[in-house]
């Protein structure tokens, strides 16, 4: 029975390196002081915001499971032992929150067909937020993660999510690594139609924050500082 097994708690980060109560709730703070056994996609920066958030709680005592792209299923498949012998376990991103455009997502499904419960925590998501912030179709978006690397296969899905978005009114987001962040932004001003909306959000809850939505006319008149810094895309057209 469920009941009889420990917890898979979501717990969300910070997004840059603002104090973690300044963006998150007390209860975050609470759930991480009581657990022991946590999954990781970095385990430096994971040990960091442990700290940060419960500064008291002994480094020595915790238990780390790295999970990150390169991790082989063999050993994720033990990572929720501990639930099952009724332990709490707690999975903490890179950045925001888990399982959302993170390596967290096969740890919750593992968790459902195991039937531990599992349980999400507020926090801050740059995807959300920027949808939030941006003025488009808050009713109606998809996120598309990363485009083709190749120039041509990324023109190519940049149009067609265009497409895409007058087709069924619906805003799409993506993203870049930040240090290609100005190569996109450039390819986004050359290949959109100049009534697109795009929206750039950068840094979200960072006191370097930057969220502007213009028209691709509008924005072949403006600069933006993005290199290197986490910033999300999202277009609309109508």
């Amino acid at each position: 029975m469920s009941q009889n097994k420990g917890k898979l708690y979501l717990i969300p980060t910070t997004l840059g390196e603002n104090e973690p109560l300044e963006v998150l709730p007390l209860s975050v703070k609470k759930i991480v002081e009581g657990l022991t056994f946590f999954i990781v996609e970095n385990e430096k920066s994971a040990r960091r915001f442990i700290k940060k958030i419960t500064p008291r709680k002994s480094q020595s005592s915790l238990k780390l499971f790295l999970l990150d792209k390169y991790t082989d299923d063999s050993e994720t498949i033990k990572y929720l032992d501990p639930c099952m012998q009724g332990i709490n376990v707690g999975i903490i991103s890179e950045a925001g929150v888990p399982a959302i455009a993170d390596p967290g997502a096969s740890m919750v499904m593992m968790a459902h067909k195991k039937d531990i419960k599992v349980i999400p925590l507020v926090g801050p998501s740059s995807i959300t937020m920027a949808m939030m912030s941006s003025g488009m179709n808050g009713q109606n978006f998809a996120f598309n993660g990363y485009l083709p690397i190749d120039k041509n296969d990324r023109k190519r899905a940049i149009k067609e999510l265009e497409k895409l978005s007058k087709a069924k009114d619906q805003s799409q987001i993506f993203i870049e690594t930040p240090y290609r962040n100005e190569k996109m932004f450039t390819e986004l001003k050359q290949s959109l139609t100049p009534s697109t909306l795009l929206c750039i959000a950068t840094d979200i809850t960072l006191n370097s924050e930057v969220i502007k939505t213009m028209t691709v006319n509008d924005w072949k008149n403006q600069t933006i500082d993005i290199h290197k810094r986490p910033t999300i895309f999202i277009i609309h057209k109508f």
